[in-house]
C-alpha cells in the first residue's frame, strides 16, 4: 500500500492574517514528512515475516502506522478547511450546529476555547459528526479521535502549524484560522456524512414485531411519576442467584405468564425484562401484548438497567 499526497485544497495567497510561507512550510514539511514516514512504515510492515518478527516489533510499528495515518488525514481535513471568509455557515451546517450547540455564536466560543486551552500543548479541535448519534460535537484530541467519527472541520494546534509566524501567540492563531474557514466545504462534508449508517443494531427478527424500550426511557418514566408495572422475567435459575433487583419491579415466573397475567392492570403499560435482553424478556412481552396489554421488553435487560446505575434493591426470594 503506498498513501499518496493529496492537494492543497486552500489557495494559500487568499488567506487573511496567514502567509502563504506558512501554509507552505506546514504543508511540505510536516504532512508531507508525515506521509513520507507512512509510506516507510506501511513498506516495513508489509515487508516482516509475521511468523518470526518479535510481537513487540509489529506493535510498534503498527502502532506508529496508525498515528501517522491519523496524522495525514487530520492535515488534509484541516488544510481542506481554509479558504473562506469564516464569518456565516451556510444554512444545513448552520441548522446543525443550532441543534447540536443552541447556537453557532455558542459553538464557536467553545471552539475556540478549546483550542485556546491547547495553547503551548499540541493536539487538535475538531467538528466530528457522530453517526452513531446524530449529531455534532467538538473534540480536544492528541492522537486518537472519536471511534467512527467524521470530522468536517480541524484546526491543528500542534505548534509547528503556527509558530513559524505567530511564535507563543496561540490566540492570534486561532482568532486568523476562524476567519478564513471554508465553511462551503466544510458544509459539504457534513452532507457527506450524513449518508455514514450508524453502527448496526441489535436485531432479533424472531420479536420483529415486539417493541422494546430502553433503560434510559424507563428510568425517565419512572422519574417523571408515571405508572408503569415493571415484571422481572429472569428465570428462575438466574433470579435465584442474584441479589438484587430492578428497585420498583416484581419478579414473576416467565413459564407462568398465563397463571399471573390477571394481576397486572391493562390501564397502564407494562415493561418485562431478563437478564440480558434476550430471548425470555421479549417472550414475556408478546404474551402480554397478545392477552391486549401494553407491554415491551426492556433491550439489555438487567444488566443493562445496573450500567446505568438505575436504582436496585435486595432479591428477597420466598
Amino acid at each position: 500500500m503506498r498513501y499518496r499526497i493529496a492537494p492543497l485544497f486552500c489557495r494559500p495567497w487568499t488567506l487573511l492574517g496567514i502567509s502563504p510561507h506558512l501554509i507552505e512550510s506546514h504543508y511540505e514539511n510536516n504532512y508531507g514528512a508525515a506521509l513520507n514516514r507512512l509510506n516507510a512504515v506501511t513498506a516495513e510492515l508489509e515487508a516482516l515475516d509475521v511468523e518470526t518478527t518479535a510481537p513487540q516489533v509489529i506493535s510498534r510499528l503498527s502502532q506508529e502506522q496508525s498515528a501517522l495515518l491519523n496524522a495525514t488525514l487530520l492535515h488534509e481535513v484541516y488544510f481542506a478547511s481554509l479558504g473562506g471568509d469564516g464569518r456565516t455557515p451556510p444554512e444545513i451546517i448552520a441548522n446543525a450546529i443550532d441543534r447540536d450547540f443552541g447556537s453557532v455564536k455558542r459553538w464557536r466560543r467553545e471552539f475556540v476555547a478549546l483550542a485556546e486551552g491547547l495553547s503551548g500543548d499540541s493536539g487538535w479541535i475538531l467538528l466530528t459528526y457522530i453517526p452513531r448519534d446524530g449529531r455534532l460535537m467538538n473534540q480536544s484530541m492528541a492522537n486518537h479521535g472519536i471511534v467512527g467519527g467524521i470530522p468536517v472541520l480541524a484546526l491543528d494546534m500542534y505548534e509547528h502549524a503556527y509558530h513559524l509566524e505567530f511564535g507563543a501567540n496561540a490566540a492570534a492563531y486561532v482568532a486568523a484560522f476562524m476567519r478564513n474557514i471554508d465553511w462551503q466545504a466544510v458544509e459539504g462534508r457534513y452532507t457527506d456524512a450524513l449518508t455514514v449508517p450508524p453502527p448496526r443494531r441489535l436485531e432479533q427478527p424472531q420479536f420483529r414485531d415486539v417493541p422494546s424500550i430502553t433503560p434510559e426511557e424507563v428510568q425517565d418514566m419512572l422519574n417523571a411519576g408515571q405508572r408503569v408495572q415493571i415484571i422481572d422475567t429472569r428465570p428462575r435459575h438466574s433470579s435465584t442467584r442474584s441479589h438484587d433487583i430492578v428497585e420498583g419491579a416484581v419478579w414473576r415466573d416467565p413459564d407462568r405468564v398465563e397463571d399471573w397475567m390477571d394481576s397486572l392492570s391493562k390501564d397502564e403499560p407494562v415493561v418485562t425484562f431478563c437478564v440480558y435482553g434476550f430471548h425470555v424478556g421479549c417472550t414475556s412481552a408478546a404474551a402480554l401484548r397478545k392477552a391486549g396489554f401494553d407491554a415491551r421488553y426492556m433491550s439489555g435487560g438487567h444488566y443493562a438497567w445496573k450500567a446505568i446505575k438505575g436504582p436496585v434493591k435486595l432479591f428477597e426470594t420466598a
